[in-house]
Formats: C-alpha cells, sequence, structure tokens
C-alpha cells in the first residue's frame, strides 16, 4: 500500500475537528463514580503455564458494573517484590489469548498484567468476559463499534475504558506489584485503551500506545474502507438519520478528546501505509497528548507497525521512565 494520507509534515501538524462536548470531565467523572460502589473482588488463581522462570495467575476482578472481568498475571518467579507492573490491552477481536503466550515484559523483569476485553475473543486469540449488553441498547451492526452508539451511557466503549481502569485497580491489590509503577500499553484497539487510561487516571508512569484506533472517528470512517472503521460506516449507510447522533456519541470516546487530560511520559507508534488506523487519526490524538511524548515512525508499514523492532524501543523507553 503507497502512502494515502498526509505528508509527514502535514502529519505533525494535523489537528482534528472533533469537538470536546461541554460535559466530557463530568460524564467520565460519573462513569467511573458508578463503579466504585462495587468491590473490587479480586482472585488469583495460579496457573501453571509450563514456563517455569514466571510465576502466573488467573485473575479475575469486578469491572463495569461489577460484571466480572479476566486477565493474566505474570511475575519473574523468585524476584525481589514489589515490582513495576505493565498493564497491557488487547487489539481489536483478541482476548487475552492462553497463558503462555503473551509475557515479553515478565521476561524483562517487571509484573506483566494483560486484561482481558470484555465481549471478545473469538476472531483471534481466545476470551474469557461476557459482555452483558444494558437493556435498550440499539440494533447494531456485526462487531463491537456499533453496540449501544446512540447513547453515550450504553456504547460499549464505555464499558470497556471502565474495565481497563479498574484493571489498574485490580492488579494493585496483588503484593507482586508496586502500584506507584505503573505502565500501561496495548496496540491498535488496545492503543486507544491505553490512551483513554492514561487519561482517566492520575497516577500512571508512561503510556505505550501503539498505532491506537478509535482515534479521530469521523476522520478515519470517511478516509478508510477497512474494518473495524467500516462498520460505523456500514451501520450509517443503513441509519441515514443516525449520523450526528453517532457522531455526538463517539465524541466522548475520542483518543482526541482524551489525550489533553494525560500526563504520563507517552511513546506513541505509527506505521504510514496503515490502512485500519490511518497515519493522520494517530497524529491526532499524539498532537493532543498533555504529557511529554515521542513517537516512532515507521513509513513503509502497516497497520503492524514496528512489531519487534518497535519493542526494543518501548523496553528502552520503560527503562529510562522508571529508572530500571
Amino acid at each position: 500500500m503507497p502512502h494515502f494520507d498526509l505528508g509527514l509534515d502535514e502529519l505533525r501538524a494535523y489537528r482534528s475537528k472533533v469537538e470536546r462536548p461541554g460535559d466530557f470531565d463530568a460524564f467520565w467523572s460519573a462513569s467511573l463514580q458508578s463503579v466504585r460502589g462495587h468491590p473490587i473482588d479480586v482472585s488469583w488463581t495460579p496457573h501453571d503455564t509450563g514456563l517455569r522462570l514466571l510465576d502466573t495467575f488467573d485473575v479475575r476482578f469486578a469491572g463495569w458494573d461489577g460484571q466480572p472481568v479476566h486477565g493474566w498475571l505474570h511475575v519473574p518467579a523468585g524476584a525481589a517484590v514489589p515490582l513495576p507492573v505493565v498493564v497491557q490491552y488487547i487489539g481489536y477481536g483478541s482476548g487475552r489469548g492462553l497463558a503462555h503466550q503473551n509475557t515479553l515484559w515478565a521476561q524483562a523483569g517487571y509484573a506483566h498484567f494483560v486484561m482481558d476485553t470484555r465481549g471478545q475473543g473469538s476472531a483471534g486469540t481466545p476470551g474469557d468476559t461476557g459482555d452483558p449488553e444494558p437493556s435498550g441498547a440499539n440494533a447494531h451492526h456485526p462487531g463491537f463499534m456499533t453496540r449501544g452508539i446512540l447513547d453515550r451511557e450504553t456504547y460499549y466503549y464505555r464499558r470497556v475504558f471502565v474495565d481497563a481502569v479498574r484493571a489498574v485497580d485490580a492488579v494493585g491489590e496483588h503484593p507482586a506489584v508496586d502500584v506507584a509503577n505503573v505502565v500501561v500499553t496495548g496496540g491498535s484497539q488496545g492503543g486507544g485503551i491505553t490512551l483513554a487510561v492514561a487519561a482517566l487516571r492520575n497516577d500512571v508512569r508512561a503510556a505505550l500506545p501503539d498505532v491506537p484506533f478509535l482515534c479521530d472517528f469521523r476522520r478515519a470512517v470517511e478516509l478508510v474502507d477497512s474494518d473495524p472503521y467500516a462498520e460505523i460506516r456500514r451501520y450509517l449507510k443503513v441509519h441515514r438519520d443516525h449520523v450526528d447522533r453517532v457522531f455526538r456519541t463517539l465524541a466522548y470516546f475520542d483518543g482526541v478528546n482524551l489525550a489533553p487530560a494525560a500526563t504520563a511520559p507517552a511513546l506513541f507508534s505509527v506505521g504510514l501505509m496503515d490502512e485500519i488506523c490511518p497515519p493522520s487519526t494517530v497524529f491526532a490524538a499524539y498532537n493532543a497528548y498533555g504529557g511529554p511524548r515521542d513517537i516512532e515512525v515507521y513509513p513503509y508499514n502497516e497497520h503492524e507497525g514496528g512489531e519487534a523492532f518497535h519493542e526494543v524501543k518501548k523496553l528502552a523507553f520503560v527503562r529510562e521512565v522508571l529508572g530500571r
């Protein structure tokens, strides 16, 4: 795929036209407050992965509305604790996977928590967390992008973002975790969730959003014809009378509107040939980000971004930020 979006100089200067709702902060404050009445109810069940250098726990905690959310916690066996923790969020369609699959950060000497994404995990790596939909949610296009999309109260990503904030609270309950040193990361959908958590918490030490999804929704929907953004386009093709209502809802979940509240040092990544998360939508969030930030640009890569090359950059970034 050749370069199809703005040039790099234009990307660095690009500012999204998405409008931030006047009650944006109040909405998210109320959303987080609504779950505080539910105990975190976290459980840790030792799980044998066959990896002798790691201790792994099957985790369950209470997320949105007290509903159970699953995850894996990996801790280097025999390490002096407590340890900094890297909380990882997963890409669209996938779940937490099998216990042995995703252990890079624990191999680097950190505690590593992988959060399941509610309702997902049947289109990639498997997941174990359901998504009981609220009554009255609208009919939606297959997938997750239009679930509850006619109202900010019922939109799917409200539940996901609150789960993700609660995941940090949950993992902080484990004695192996140093709650003063929390790093959040993820790619694609996980990158969008990373931005949300960095914005909605003031205690994150670093954020690593890779090729983030869920940013500058309207530009993405109108620029590319690839899923998952195309789910929204196909929904609006049928529901012609819902356009304004849909984008009004999405403004509350747009990484561009969340990013200014984030203060933790951040390392972004972007592929300039990415037709799933167009480069301008990534730069829209990056340019709006409130804390110290840097971005690794991969000129000839698509949605895979930097992959293993970028992992080297992330490991170095976290060492620099945490000092270990």
